[in-house]
């Protein structure tokens, strides 16, 4: 397996962190990316402390917390009354239960911080304008077809191409990804701009019947990162096209002023139309195996997205370490990640529904459980997601909690 590369399809944060965790292990590694340049697109994004247990094992701790802009608490409004309903401190106690920071920082900041990484490794080739086009293998490598280019052999191949992944369609053959309707518009403003009795150093949400609007600082406090998504049945897979801010505000009248100001504050608004995927148990095919949204796209409500493909990329270089069983290797790490992402992609959906989005009820039932909670209360709630790095049996927050 030493003598070929590894190839990775994909070069996004997944695929990238790959990279890097290959690379930890002294394992060499040839990343294709479709687009003429390596970047990424979209804005902020949320890294918890399972994020940062990942950074430090790709070698990137101190670069992405320099990037990584540290909020205080995260907020939980009521849209239709303005009043909070809780909040969770991210002080010391939290960094001291979790072993690590929650914070957040712009997609591109994240994104260069591993590109960089990347390319002081002798171990890792990266290249530009190789569009994938299948893969085919036989008992001594994998081949990756390339279109309008020759194919490249490698040992294995790793699929990080993310929600439309050519290899885990030929792979699965499952047809296209679930579309959600659920309608995502983003915005980036500077923080003159943003109201001043609204600039909180906190992740903030507003919850709504069927809508809701998120805010938080970003690049050191210049600018707020503005998410707000609307139930408006779309049925069209839609990825970042520009909308004029009237759309935006559709759907939205239903909720107090104080929150709606958000949107009339916004500039150069985009959108997108969530979608996802079932969870599937099979994420590999003899010497090709998924990773990130190629093997668990999931919808944005638990912040996780990123999270969870950079963990991938940490428990598929631990078990490939020194291994002499391809099979065995690519078995193992299968049954170490497809169960926890299973639960982070159902929980997505169900707190969409039941955190993000309730009405009437329903609504009634989550302010009344949530404000009951302590900052103890909810450590341990989410012990599960943020205490771990994604490694079997391994655990990062405090021995007893």
């Amino acid at each position: 397996m030493t003598e070929l590369p590894i190839l990775i399809a994909g070069g996004g944060i997944g695929g990238l962190a790959t990279a890097c965790a290959l690379a930890r292990k002294g394992l060499r590694s040839v990343v294709v990316e479709q687009a003429q340049a390596f970047g990424e697109i979209g804005a902020g994004i949320q890294i918890g402390p399972n994020a940062f247990h990942c950074f430090d094992r790709l070698g990137v701790g101190d670069a992405a917390r320099e990037k990584a802009v540290y909020i205080d608490a995260l907020r939980l409004m009521d849209a239709r009354t303005a009043e909070e309903i809780t909040r969770i401190p991210l002080d010391q106690p939290f960094r001291d239960f979790y072993g690590n920071p929650y914070a957040v920082v712009h997609r591109a900041d994240l994104h260069g911080v591993l590109l960089e990484e990347c390319r002081r490794s002798d171990l890792v080739e990266l290249r530009t304008e190789h569009r994938v086009a299948g893969y085919a293998q036989d008992g001594a490598a994998v081949t990756l077809h390339l279109a309008g280019r020759d194919p490249l052999k490698g040992a294995l191949l790793v699929a990080a191409e993310g929600l439309r992944s050519p290899i885990r369609a030929q792979m699965l053959g499952d047809g296209e990804p679930r579309i959600s309707g659920h309608t995502t518009y983003r915005s980036v403003i500077p923080t003159g701009q943003m109201p001043e009795d609204l600039r909180w150093n906190a992740a903030t949400l507003w919850a709504g019947p069927k809508c809701h609007i998120v805010h938080y600082p970003l690049k050191g406090g210049k600018v707020y990162n503005l998410v707000v998504t609307y139930h408006r049945d779309l049925q069209e897979a839609i990825s970042g096209r520009p909308v004029p801010r009237e759309e935006v505000a559709q759907g939205f009248e239903h909720i107090h002023p104080r929150a709606r100001q958000i949107i009339e504050h916004g500039d150069n608004w985009k959108l997108w139309v969530l979608c996802d995927r079932d969870p599937v148990s099979t994420w590999v095919d003899g010497r090709v195996v998924l990773l990130g949204d190629a093997a668990h796209p999931m919808l944005q409500y638990f912040a996780q997205g990123a999270c969870m493909a950079m963990e991938d990329a940490v428990a598929l270089a631990h078990c490939l370490d020194g291994a002499a069983d391809r099979d065995t290797a690519l078995a193992r790490y299968q049954a170490m990640r497809t169960l926890r992402t299973a639960r982070v992609q159902m929980n997505s959906r169900l707190i969409g529904e039941y955190i993000y989005h309730p009405a009437d009820a329903q609504a009634a039932v989550r302010n009344h459980v949530m404000q009951g909670m302590s900052p103890q209360d909810w450590y341990r709630q989410l012990q599960w997601l943020y205490g771990s790095d994604g490694l079997e049996g391994q655990t990062c927050c405090r021995p007893g909690h």
